[in-house]
């Protein structure tokens, strides 16, 4: 009974003027949070030169956030395979993003030891940022960071599109995105 008052409702509507068929609804902007299909919260953090890089000046490209620690051995166990990642997709061809970056927020307290781990693992790329403010990171509690390393990847719009991925499940999950190579 409901059902057939509603669509009678929307009927007249429509035949008296007060519902244009053709307007849309308006598409509301992405929630700004952590979970997958969520806008990424802003970062903006100084790079060892002192230069500040806003995680949106990144947009466009699939980016990487890492967070990690030049005292953290899990992190540095993992960065081989985000170098092999960043040499592969840096360059690639995506479906709808320009490229693949990383931004890699160091939980790091000490500006040496960031900077020699840096070098050290051969981080080329050139998105490195930090507070220096260890596990009091502006950035890291922003996203809620408990352990490290911890990553989220987003789309070209800045959208999250996974979560905590590492080794060859970072590299099957931008395969999605790539057209070729």
């Amino acid at each position: 009974m409901i059902k057939k008052l509603l669509i009678a409702a929307f009927v007249v509507g429509i035949s008296v003027g007060f519902i244009d068929p053709s307007v849309k609804p308006k598409k509301t902007d992405p929630i700004v949070g952590l979970e997958i299909g969520n806008l990424a919260p802003e970062l903006k953090y100084k790079d060892p030169e002192g230069k500040s890089i806003s995680l949106s000046s990144l947009r466009g490209k699939v980016v990487l956030i890492d967070f990690w620690a030049s005292w953290c051995g899990p992190c540095r166990m993992e960065n081989p395979n985000l170098v092999a990642a960043y040499n592969k997709y840096s360059k690639a061809k995506f479906k709808t993003a320009k490229g693949f970056e990383i931004y890699s927020l160091s939980m790091d307290q000490d500006k040496n030891r960031w900077m020699g781990a840096i070098k050290q693992d051969k981080l080329d790329w050139a998105n490195h940022v930090s507070d220096l403010g260890g596990w009091r990171s502006a950035g890291a509690a922003t996203y809620g960071i408990r352990s490290i390393p911890s990553s989220y990847l987003i789309d070209e719009n800045g959208i999250i599109i996974a979560k905590n991925i590492r080794g060859m499940l970072l590299h099957q999950e931008l395969d999605k995105y790539v057209k070729s190579f």
